[in-house]
Parts: C-alpha cells; sequence; structure tokens
C-alpha cells in the first residue's frame, strides 16, 4: 500500500512520463559557487542515551550516587540483613557539584554476604577478552576491608573479576585495577563483593572497556566514533538540541560545570528523561563525563569544525517559555565569551590555561558559535542582537548562528528569518522535521533565496514516514526523500554552507526519540539508509558546483529525477548525484562539456532497495548499504543505468 501511494505521489510531483532515455548534460567549465569543507557535518545531541550509555563508554550507571533516588541503578544485597550497612551520605553544601557517596560498613562479614550490583545502561555490553578498567575514589574509615569486583553475565554467573585491598587513610584516594572478561555478554552488569571488619566510604565508582576511542582512559566507545570518522564530517555541532534550552533555565545545559575533574562537573537531569509520556527514562541523567573539552577533542581527532551551541537566556519555549530580564542577561553572554577563550585563548589566560591542564595546550581553533536553539519570537531577536553586538566587538571573526525557531515555514519563521537577515547575521539555522512528500516537494526551496547576505544551516532535518507502531527507524523511503532534498542544497551552495541530520545516535533499548542517524545496543552498531546518505554526501561533495541540466533545465523532479554535479578539484574529478525515485530503472546518457578529456574508468557507487520499507538491523545491517561498480569511459559522453530507488554517485576523472 506504501509503494502505491508513494508511487502516486511522485507521479503527480515529477511529471513523469514512458521511460526513455535521457540525456543530462555536465557542464565541467562553468562553476556555479564553491562547496564549502563545512558543507556537511553532524549533530550530536545527548537523547537516546547518546552519550551517558552511549557514546561515553562509562559502564556503571549513577556513578556518583547523584540520581534523584541515590541508589537508582544499583542492587544491595546482604545475608543476614543489617540495618545501616549501606548508607548514602551527603555532605551538602560543602561539596555542591558532587555531595553523596555511600558508606559500607562491613561487620565481619564473610564474601558473599554483603554487595551493591550495578546493572549498567540497559545492562553493560561486555567482551570475551577484553581489559576492563575498575577505579573507585574511596576512603577507609575504620579497620580492614577487602573489595571484589565481579563482572557477571544474565545468568549471574562471573566472568571476570579482579580483588583490592584498600590501603587506609581518611582522605579520599583513587583505587584502581584491571582485569580481563571471559566471556560475551549483552546484558552483563558488575559486583562489588565486601569483606571484612571495618566502614568504607565510596564515590565515583567506575568501568571502562580497555578498546576506548584511541584508548584514552575514561574515553569514548570506539565503534560509535568511528561511525562519525567515516563520515569525514565537515562539523559537529553540539551539545544540542534541546537540552541547551532546558525545561527550565536552571536546568539549562552549563559548559562551565562541564570541564574539569570528572568529580567536580555537577550532574544535571536529562530533559528526555521525562519530556516524552510514552517513553519515559527515569534514570537518564547526564554526568558530563562527555563534556566541553571531549567534544572538542572528539572535532579534533575527526578532523571536524567545532559548533558549540549556548544558551541564549531562555528556556524551552514548549514547556515553561522562561527567560532571563535583559538587564540581567550578562552572564549569558559572558559564558559566551569565555568559552571562544576556552577554545582559542593563550595557556596565560583564565580558561585557556584549563584547557591546557586538562591535556591540550593548542587551541582549538573555534571559528563558529551557536546562540540559541529552536528559540523564536521577538524576545529572541532582541536577546540575540545583544549577544551578537558584544561577540562581534570582541570576536569578530567568529560567525555566528542564530535560530529560525521550530519550523521551515509560517509566520514565525518568517519573523525570525526577516528581523536575522535586517541583522546580517552570518548564519540562520533552519529546521525541518517533515514526511517524505516534503523533501520531495521542496527541492527548490533555496533556489531564490538571495545569494548575498545571511547564508543557511540546514541544521536539523529528517524525513519522518508516518507510523503508529513504536519507533519509526529510518526506513529507505525516509533515505530517499532525504536523498533528493539534498540534491537543492548543495546546487544551492552558495546558500547553503551547512547541513546536519537529527538525532545522531540511537540506543534500541533506551531511545525517546525516532527516526534516527545511528542505532546501537550494548554491543553492536548500526547504519540507517540516513545514514548512508549522509556519508555518500560528505565523502562526495567536492569543491565546486557545477551545472548539470536536462534540456537547458535543472533536474529537480522531472520523471522523478533529481541530480546534482560538482567537481573536486584535489582529485581532479567531476562527481555526479542522481536519485532515481521511481521504482523502475532509468536509462541516462552523461554529456560532460568543458573537459578536454575523461579518464578510463569512473566508480559508480549505488544506494537501492526495491522495498521503500527497508531499514537496516543488528541481524542485516547492510540491508541498504552502498555497493561500488567500476565503469569503463570512452569519449566524453558515458551512458548509465539508474536502479529504481536509488541513489547514485558517479566519479570521474578529468583533464
Amino acid at each position: 500500500m506504501l509503494k502505491n501511494v508513494f508511487l502516486l505521489l511522485l507521479l503527480i510531483i515529477g511529471g513523469y512520463t514512458q521511460a526513455q532515455e535521457k540525456t543530462f548534460v555536465v557542464s565541467v567549465n562553468k562553476p556555479i559557487a564553491p562547496i564549502q569543507p563545512t558543507m556537511w557535518g553532524v549533530f550530536f545531541e545527548d537523547i537516546n542515551f547518546g552519550a551517558d550509555g552511549g557514546i561515553y563508554a562509562e559502564l556503571v550507571k549513577n556513578r556518583s550516587f547523584e540520581f534523584t533516588r541515590p541508589l537508582m541503578g544499583w542492587k544491595v544485597e546482604q545475608q543476614p540483613a543489617e540495618e545501616g550497612a549501606v548508607l548514602i551520605q551527603n555532605r551538602g553544601i560543602a561539596h555542591t557539584a558532587n555531595p553523596r557517596f555511600v558508606r559500607v560498613t562491613v561487620n565481619n562479614r564473610t564474601k558473599g554476604t554483603l554487595s551493591i550490583t550495578n546493572e549498567g545502561f540497559r545492562g553493560m555490553g561486555i567482551k570475551k577478552g577484553l581489559r576492563y578498567d575498575f577505579s573507585v575514589l574511596h576512603r577507609l574509615v575504620s579497620g580492614k576491608v577487602k573489595l571484589y569486583v565481579e563482572l557477571l553475565n544474565a545468568n549471574k554467573e562471573i566472568i571476570g573479576n579482579t580483588e583490592m585491598v584498600p590501603d587506609g587513610g581518611t582522605n579520599w584516594s583513587k583505587l584502581a585495577a584491571s582485569f580481563t572478561a571471559s566471556q560475551t555478554e549483552e546484558k552483563g552488569s558488575m559486583r562489588l563483593v565486601f569483606e571484612g571488619n571495618g566502614i568504607i566510604d565510596l564515590d565515583m565508582i567506575s568501568l571502562f572497556p580497555g578498546d576506548t576511542w584511541k584508548n584514552r582512559p575514561g574515553g569514548m566507545r570506539a565503534d560509535m566514533v568511528q561511525m562519525l570518522a567515516d563520515m569525514k564530517p565537515g562539523f559537529i555541532r553540539f551539545p544540542g538540541g534541546c537540552i541547551v534550552e532546558g525545561y527550565d533555565l536552571a536546568q539549562r545545559y552549563q559548559w562551565k560545570k562541564t570541564v574539569g575533574p570528572l568529580e567536580e562537573r555537577q550532574l544535571l537531569i536529562n530533559r528526555w528523561n521525562y519530556e516524552f509520556a510514552h517513553r519515559p527514562a527515569p534514570d537518564y541523567f547526564q554526568t558530563f563525563g562527555l563534556g566541553f573539552f571531549e567534544y572538542f577533542q572528539l572535532c579534533a581527532d575527526i578532523g571536524a569544525e567545532p559548533l558549540p551551541i549556548l544558551n541564549c537566556g531562555m528556556a524551552c519555549q514548549f514547556n515553561s517559555g522562561e527567560v532571563v530580564p535583559l538587564d540581567q542577561i550578562q552572564p549569558y553572554i559572558d559564558d559566551a565569551l569565555d568559552l571562544i577563550e576556552f577554545a582559542n585563548g593563550a595557556v596565560t589566560t583564565k580558561w585557556g590555561k584549563l584547557r591546557a591542564s586538562m591535556g591540550h595546550p593548542e587551541p582549538f581553533h573555534l571559528k563558529m558559535l551557536g546562540v540559541g536553539n529552536e528559540n523564536w519570537g521577538p524576545q529572541y531577536l532582541e536577546r540575540f542582537k545583544i549577544f551578537q553586538e558584544a561577540l562581534k566587538a570582541k570576536y569578530p571573526q567568529i560567525k555566528l548562528i542564530a535560530s529560525s525557531g521550530t519550523d521551515p515555514v509560517g509566520e514565525r519563521f518568517n519573523l525570525l528569518n526577516t528581523g536575522l537577515r535586517a541583522l546580517n547575521t552570518d548564519f540562520i539555522d533552519e529546521h525541518y522535521y517533515r514526511p517524505p512528500q516534503f523533501f520531495f516537494s521542496n527541492i527548490n526551496r533555496y533556489d531564490n533565496y538571495p545569494r548575498n547576505g545571511s547564508k543557511v544551516f540546514a541544521g536539523e532535518y529528517a524525513s519522518h514516514v508516518p507510523n503508529i507502531n513504536g519507533a519509526v527507524k529510518s526506513n529507505w523511503l525516509a533515505a530517499l526523500s532525504e536523498a533528493a532534498f539534498l540534491t537543492g542544497l548543495e546546487r544551492n551552495a552558495e546558500v547553503v554552507q551547512m547541513a546536519s541530520y537529527a538525532p545522531l545516535f540511537a540506543h534500541y533499548d533506551g531511545w525517546q526519540w525516532a527516526p534516527d542517524l545511528i542505532w546501537v545496543n550494548n554491543l553492536q552498531i548500526v547504519g540507517s539508509p540516513s545514514y548512508y546518505v549522509q556519508k555518500l554526501y560528505s565523502l562526495n561533495k567536492g569543491t565546486t558546483v557545477i551545472p548539470v541540466q536536462q534540456d537547458n533545465k535543472i533536474i529537480d523532479g522531472k520523471d522523478s529525477l533529481y541530480a546534482t554535479a560538482a567537481i573536486d578539484a584535489a582529485s581532479k574529478e567531476v562527481i555526479v548525484k542522481i536519485v532515481n525515485a521511481l521504482p523502475g530503472e532509468q536509462k541516462i546518457t552523461l554529456n560532460f562539456e568543458g573537459v578536454k578529456k575523461l579518464g578510463g574508468t569512473a566508480v559508480h557507487t549505488v544506494l537501492q532497495n526495491d522495498d521503500l520499507n527497508k531499514i537496516n538491523t543488528i541481524t542485516d545491517p547492510d540491508a541498504v548499504a552502498p555497493k561500488v561498480i567500476n565503469l569503463k569511459i570512452s569519449g566524453k559522453k558515458q551512458a548509465i543505468t539508474v536502479k529504481g530507488y536509488s541513489f547514485n554517485v558517479i566519479r570521474i576523472k578529468y583533464s
């Protein structure tokens, strides 16, 4: 049924005629506009357990007992039971960032009679033969206590363990040990067993796999970072998204609380903890083990420009709608100014010194900054204007990104788009979560945008296929519509200079929002069809847009074909992207004008599936994945066949 409805839609949109061979003229010697290195990037928000329980590789949930319910994620087991054997202590204002710890009283306990077990984030993913690094802040208040650390499989059998003897002392110190797992388990847990006679305090109880990204202690989950690195994104937008705004201003994201020693980073409830009644996540908090330093470091690792987004003095307007009075907005502006110093300042500056102390004396070379996320109305315009004046006065080279609200059309959008262009804002961030027909119908959205003045950042977009049965994972129809829409973005690279899909990650057992680009469980990772669309655009962006036309017209939906072309000056290649949104194959002749000679071979990459409902899964991760065909080239014309429901990228050497 879905196929029939979709085909009818395309017949209407595309003006389909009986299939016949078509000629696409690619004018290599007629450059239209440069394509920015930042054209295709990624957007990261801690939603769907994307950070804690996701890319941040910590396996222990509620490691410092700071959740609203201090023992959430922990289970106390004791035989015989003893009142007060395990107590949460609260130091209150003496330690605002990390007030709680657990005190365990061990009264002549033998091994196995007193323990606490952590369930992890929907379990702990354990890999056979891998090293695991355990650590804990502790102080031995009195007596002698022996500590056993045990990894358990789903049947509560021990699959890795070590033992430790705290060395005494009333000052807090770190205790650490490493051991190897003997079995693979997706839903494991960790048990701490106490033996002896004494009192011990524990805080920041931590377990990391040994195979983190770049093998950094306390680092990120390597397979998730690798999926990003493989895309070679031009930028990473972080940390959100709606968490920047917060339900109210008290719950907004504050970057200064996410840097420095881990035990001094103040935990915050994640707004996605309670946002959706149908997908509650009462155990969703932000520990900020993945903080602004780690975001900047990740950008540097994979060669992406950092694009931090900061609160502009406005909470989420869908929730509280709280705003800070204009005469009290200076601290928010100071946060933005200080962030630029943290990223770029010399080590002799306050915030540059902090960056250096965290292990990165070299600057992060921040070039752009977002002010607010999905904020709207005249109250946003007046606050953005104040930010822009202050930031440009001190750092005129920093490009500023402004919000155009939640929707790409309507009075709200028109007010912001007009007002921000009047302010000569560097970038206006447009968001669109819409059904596939929106993406197919808006290929020409930017054709008539002004070529001068404010540029467009397509900061959040995703094609949403209607589905009432749970998670609407990105299927091939959604991805195909996005591939078509992006031809219009690339063709208008003079206007649109950055774009990123959203959201990025989702945990199969902990998602709140769908569709998403990449899906994970505790051990495995799957790129959606949309992931491969984004990756193909990013890896094949080229350096300059050139015309590709049929009958002297752009190819924007006639016969349900969509196309764009570019040259890559570095590799001396022509890159042609073609989307065929019909079920049947179509034959096309590519006629290259303005070149002396084409190379003898071409690479034709195809993303295709006959089933528009197809998704990639753990058991079938490559159901919709790129396949490469090598073509022989003779002359300046090349005949190709584009399969039904396909996205095609053709790269040909030229001189």
